[in-house]
């Protein structure tokens, strides 16, 4: 009778000591890593904080049990320093996922990383199709946009208006280097030229050389393959060498609605542009919104609302498993339906890409627009079948041939 009682509690203890090993520690540990003090810091930065903060709240701040807690910092738009901010928040601090990481050179060394340590990464800043390609990972995934879906959303569009013949200003690092392979692709399948390109440092602050070069091309498109602030300038000085009111058209490859708001309409208004959200489309991103822009003071970018989406999706499948183990989780959100006022008819595919609608816009002229933030016209929609490359064509080893 000893022995049997003996062996009774010894299962038990066993049984505590598995259903603790299902989670790193008592607390679901998230990491939003993103820039939160340069170029990157309006489209991501505290935005996709608040962002987060408010899909752990309509969560109820716990999952499985065990209370959410987040931690932020600042990559500084160095792949060195988002690595040791991601090797430390797992190995010392606990952290389960880390999601958004802006700048996809920074986003490429984490996903490493994350995937060494099988945990969850969510990439919702960065574009490089790298990240879903030759450096996909079983525990990563890209959210919100890529490379491939801005060329063909915004490259399509150009050659399909008369832009047959293209000059890329590229930022020097992976986003860029991405963004004009894979809109090349899409000119040239359309039957456009590339004309030529030229590469500028991230951060740039004196774009004339670089816009005269691209001037002198004869080029009907000037493609700027860049992102933040490099985008504001170069749009800021092509309207000054009245590049923008010529026979040369240009194209901002990725444009948000912080950029458009730094550069007012006066300047920006014609620009064509992709999103994967708009928070004016309908009333569930008008109501969403509504409430970030209560606790931000602005509306949301498209990768702030897709930190949101991705991490309320996150814990669904957390709260389903039972477990913060990166590979169940990661098979989980796969399996899991996806479809939020973010995520339109979407879909997890197996090298880690979400597939879902994307939108062609038009910045309104000043005379359009009712008062600030009213500055798209949704053009078209974009289903995620177009958008999204097939994942057997993205190179990444995950998928079958």
């Amino acid at each position: 009778m000893l022995r049997q009682m003996l062996c009774a509690i010894a299962l038990v203890g066993l049984g505590s000591t598995s259903a603790q090993a299902q989670f790193r520690s008592d607390t679901l540990k998230i990491g939003v890593l993103n820039d939160r003090s340069g170029i990157y810091a309006d489209l991501s930065g505290e935005g996709s904080v608040v962002a987060a903060q408010m899909a752990v709240e309509d969560a109820g701040g716990k999952v499985a049990g065990r209370p959410i807690q987040l931690l932020s910092a600042d990559h500084q738009n160095k792949a060195d320093v988002g690595a040791n901010i991601a090797r430390q928040w797992i190995d010392r601090d606990g952290v389960s996922m880390i999601i958004d990481v802006p700048n996809s050179g920074v986003a490429l060394a984490v996903q490493e990383i994350t995937r060494e340590k099988q945990i969850i990464f969510i990439a919702s800043g960065p574009g490089s199709s790298r990240l879903i390609g030759d450096a996909c990972s079983p525990t990563g995934f890209l959210w919100t946009y890529n490379t491939y879906a801005m060329g063909v959303g915004t490259g399509g569009a150009m050659v399909d208006r008369g832009g047959s013949s293209w000059f890329f200003i590229t930022a020097d690092y992976a986003f860029g280097q991405s963004m004009q392979q894979d809109t090349s692709q899409i000119v040239v399948q359309k039957g456009g030229k590339i004309l030529g390109s030229i590469k500028h440092p991230l951060n740039t602050a004196d774009f004339s050389s670089f816009l005269l070069q691209a001037q002198s091309s004869g080029a009907k498109v000037i493609a700027l393959a860049n992102a933040g602030a490099d985008t504001t300038n170069a749009i800021k000085q092509a309207a000054e060498f009245g590049i923008t009111h010529g026979d040369q058209q240009l194209a901002g490859l990725l444009v948000f609605d912080t950029d458009i708001d730094a550069l007012g309409l006066a300047t920006a208004q014609g620009l064509i542009l992709t999103t994967g959200f708009y928070w004016d489309f309908d009333d569930q991103t008008r109501t969403w919104s509504a409430r970030f822009e209560k606790r931000h003071g602005a509306e949301p970018t498209m990768v702030q609302a897709g930190v949101y989406s991705a991490i309320r999706h996150y814990l669904k499948a957390v709260e389903a498993t039972g477990t913060d183990d990166g590979p169940k989780v990661a098979a989980k959100m796969r399996e899991l339906p996806l479809d939020d006022f973010f995520a339109r008819h979407a879909r997890i595919e197996a090298n880690g890409a979400v597939s879902h609608d994307m939108y062609l816009a038009q910045v309104k002229a000043p005379g359009e627009s009712k008062g600030r933030w009213d500055y798209l016209k949704i053009l078209s929609t974009i289903p995620g079948t177009v958008a999204f490359q097939k994942p057997e064509n993205s190179g990444c080893k995950l998928v079958a041939p």
